[in-house]
């Protein structure tokens, strides 16, 4: 049982490889037709000689050996074919016919094929340590060349993007490699491509599935995050208390300017009470406010012995 710790178990696709055959069962019904019907109307008609029986032999093994050359690429598949050791052509799909003994064909995918690179422990240009896990999609663009240029392009390419990973990270920093990795995909491709279009081979896209780092440094950019929405959230409650407070003063200088609008104010801010029992409001009329200040001024003008001021 895996302790708390452990690291997960990351499940890959396997990539389907290999070639299928689809040239054995034409061979076997070529070798039944030429030499084995042949042989059962032997067997079974009458005064079968030993001297028939070898005759009957020798056909079997040079049908059987004629029949061998028969081959079959599927609609996806490219047959490269040489002829004592050099290059003849590349024939497919469909059926194609080699010389036994003379002839050697090796069949090419030329579909998208996925690649998944292994994870790569790298150091970002600000020293962190991250584990970046990618996928590379790529095809066989010239059959020929990928057979005879390169000894195993699955592999090389495999080992390049690796590399090529590698040195694109280590030029960035953290935060580039967080922020843009659509332009790190796009500049790895071009990298590989680069190096592998003499190999027949083209480069179709590159992904970056995880990017790993220190549990320590997901907590400290965790807290970074949470201190950046929180300064956020302040600047904007800030900028609204200022917003509000402009429109609180233009509206107390054209209240100020209009007395019927504070009344409208005030008849407004009744309304939006509206009617329950827990609600109780005493009405009465805005003339008894004018005139308390009224005599609030003219008693303060009584004791500083100056005369009232009309209003």
């Amino acid at each position: 049982m895996a302790g708390q710790g452990a690291m997960p178990i990351r499940a890959y696709a396997e990539p389907v490889g290999g070639h299928i055959s689809l040239g054995r069962s034409l061979r076997g019904l070529m070798f039944f037709i030429f030499a084995g019907l042949p042989a059962l109307v032997l067997f079974l008609g009458p005064g079968v000689r030993p001297e028939t029986i070898i005759v009957e032999a020798v056909i079997a093994i040079l049908v059987g050996i004629i029949v061998s050359g028969i081959r079959v690429a599927a609609q996806w598949e490219r047959g490269v074919v040489l002829r004592l050791g050099k290059f003849l052509d590349v024939k497919g799909p469909g059926i194609l016919y080699i010389v036994p003994f003379i002839d050697y064909v090796r069949f090419v995918d030329v579909r998208i094929l996925a690649l998944n690179i292994p994870r790569q422990a790298v150091i970002t240009k600000d020293n962190v340590p991250a584990a970046i896990d990618s996928v590379l999609f790529f095809f066989v663009a010239d059959a020929e060349r990928a057979v005879i240029r390169i000894q195993d392009y699955q592999f090389a390419i495999a080992q390049y993007a690796q590399a090529s990973l590698r040195d694109v990270v280590g030029g960035l920093t953290l935060d580039e490699l967080l922020c843009e990795r659509q332009q790190i995909q796009q500049h790895v491709g071009q990298v590989i491509e680069e190096r592998i279009k003499d190999w027949g081979v083209h480069v179709d896209s590159i992904r970056l599935q995880d990017i790993e780092m220190p549990e320590d440094l997901k907590r400290m950019m965790s807290r970074q995050a949470s201190a950046e929405r929180e300064k956020r959230a302040t600047i904007t409650k800030a900028e609204g208390d200022k917003i509000a407070a402009v429109n609180l003063s233009a509206a107390a200088e054209t209240m100020l300017k209009s007395p019927g609008a504070m009344q409208l104010r005030t008849l407004q801010t009744i309304d939006g009470l509206g009617p329950s029992p827990s609600n109780t409001v005493i009405v009465f009329p805005t003339e008894f406010a004018t005139a308390a200040r009224q005599v609030a001024e003219w008693l303060a003008s009584r004791q500083g012995g100056q005369p009232p001021a009309k209003s």
